[in-house]
């Protein structure tokens, strides 16, 4: 998972080399933090969040195909 979500988050920014991904492990659900650089934030949320929403829809598809819950979490 954390994976996917880091290389879907470079291939959008521009500075990839500032993008990572903390995963916090839980007993039914992990968490996703997304950090990216200022300038790129933007570009991971999306236009009315719609990236960032395409972002957990992918996440959740490949979440449930491992019967787990994940939430993606981007931070500022």
């Amino acid at each position: 998972m954390k994976d996917l979500i880091e290389y879907v988050a470079k291939a959008l920014v521009d500075f990839p080399e500032q993008v990572t991904v903390n995963e916090i492990e839980g007993s039914q659900t992990s968490v996703l933090e997304l950090n990216v650089a200022k300038e790129d934030l933007g570009k991971v949320i999306g236009k009315q969040g719609r990236t960032a929403r395409a972002m957990r829809t992918i996440l959740n598809a490949a979440a449930a195909k491992q019967n787990k819950r994940t939430v993606l979490e981007i931070i500022e």
